[in-house]
């Protein structure tokens, strides 16, 4: 048994229908939260305030020296939480605004290595982006000040500062939220027991106690998310697991995902041959369902009974997804696997049946759940990149043809199935870029025979 160690998620659940009164009161906490962390979303979340997100404790200070606490009566122990959380969104959004500007200077083929170069590590340096959109001289501590004096004397500085600033008006999302459907908990404002827990709420010295369908007891921060219409919550505690390692799993697979078949191996080995008929069954209910309630939106139609069987068939189909990951785990005994990184998906059929399919194709579930289960067992993932990737010979890596569902190679005349051929080609350029080059008679002989 190995000394590390990963968290996941696990639930817990309410018992018994919650009384109306013990829900508003957990309401008005999730409010509270909500008109916390949409304050510090305006105050924080411009260029003015990016020099106080790392680590944080500045914005920690400036809330707590500003009486709001007071004036709205939050407790001390959901106020900064929610200030916290928020500036993880804050975070976040930089983050990707930062990725969709990295990748728009890759793509412009209008700039120089040299200019591309030098946006890169504006992009790097926090201290740099901050001071070049706040319209401040670049002042860094002395070594990386060097570089970035040697960067800038090989372009011209203001074309590009007005490009960054430009496409970060173009990117940068104002974050705002309207939904108050849950709140953070730390371990001092609730307790377990007598097979449930109690919740402090905003009277003092009282807490809510809310019975539990199980005897489970958890010492970390957890999120309460609440569901008023059904009178019951749900509990989310991260919980902490020893990462297994297994002596037998020593193989390197290549898996190829498919919309039919959840994942196909290098050896041509299928694992979740049924999932193509749970993906279309689930799929065709819900353009059934929008269709039916569009058109009869104005007799105000309930939804209690489309979100129960909503929920019933996504279970049913996460269920069968994830016992099927265990068993490709299980069977294939992987010490690495292979994926390819799929590109997002685009509408590109005519077909709206097609096009609606693509859209719920639970790809991302597959690649977490996978991933989750990888950690968990000491499981290396290696991501490919799939450019041709399903059009190149996994003998001799020419391209070639696709006919009625295998691929055919001009050079060789090797011939397997387009989903096999794929997860073949991921395995090997997963394994080196040099690959074919140093196996190429070695496979041609392979096939021949």
């Amino acid at each position: 048994m190995s000394s590390k160690s990963i968290y996941k998620i696990v639930h817990q659940y309410s018992k018994e229908f919650i009384p109306e009164e013990d829900m508003q009161k957990l309401q008005e906490i999730a409010e509270d939260y909500k008109k916390v962390k949409n304050y510090v979303y305006t105050r924080f979340g411009g260029i003015a305030s990016l020099s106080k997100l790392y680590p944080g404790y500045t914005v920690q200070n400036e809330m707590a020296e500003s009486g709001l606490r007071e004036t709205w009566g939050v407790p001390s122990v959901y106020f900064y939480l929610a200030v916290f959380d928020a500036l993880g969104d804050i975070k976040a959004q930089w983050t990707r605004t930062k990725s969709q500007i990295l990748k728009q200077v890759g793509q412009n083929e209008g700039f120089t290595e040299d200019e591309k170069h030098y946006l890169r590590f504006l992009l790097k340096v926090n201290n740099a982006f901050e001071q070049i959109l706040n319209g401040r001289p670049v002042e860094l501590v002395k070594e990386v000040q060097a570089q970035y004096d040697l960067l800038a004397e090989k372009v011209n500085v203001e074309k590009l500062h007005r490009y960054l600033c430009r496409h970060v008006r173009k990117y940068q999302v104002k974050l705002h939220t309207e939904t108050a459907s849950g709140f953070s908990i730390t371990e001092r404002a609730y307790r377990y027991g007598e097979q449930g827990i109690y919740i402090s709420t905003k009277e003092k010295r009282k807490r809510l106690f809310v019975p539990l369908t199980d005897h489970n007891q958890y010492r970390s921060q957890l999120y309460i998310k609440l569901y008023p219409e059904e009178g019951r919550i749900e509990i989310q505690a991260p919980v902490q697991v020893s990462v297994r390692k297994y002596a037998e799993y020593t193989n390197k697979v290549g898996v190829a995902y498919g919309m039919h078949t959840m994942l196909t191996t290098d050896e041509g080995h299928c694992y979740g041959e049924a999932f193509g008929e749970y993906q279309i069954a689930y799929a065709d209910w819900l353009r059934m369902q929008a269709r039916s309630y569009y058109k009869n939106k104005s007799s105000n139609p309930g939804r209690k009974k489309y979100n129960a069987k909503k929920r019933c068939l996504e279970e049913q189909l996460h269920s069968y997804m994830n016992q099927e990951l265990n068993r490709f785990l299980k069977t294939e005994k992987p010490k690495t696997i292979y994926l390819v990184k799929l590109p997002e998906t685009s509408k590109k059929s005519g077909n709206k049946r097609i096009n609606y399919l693509v859209n719920l194709w639970q790809r991302g579930y597959i690649r977490k759940r996978l991933t989750q289960k990888c950690e968990e067992q000491s499981v290396e993932i290696v991501e490919v990149f799939g450019k041709d990737i399903s059009n190149e010979c996994s003998c001799c890596g020419r391209i070639g043809k696709k006919e009625e569902g295998k691929f055919i190679c001009p050079l060789c005349g090797y011939c397997e199935e387009e989903k096999r051929n794929t997860a073949r080609n991921i395995k090997k350029r997963g394994q080196g870029e040099g690959f074919y080059k140093d196996h190429k008679s070695d496979l041609l002989d392979e096939s021949r025979r």
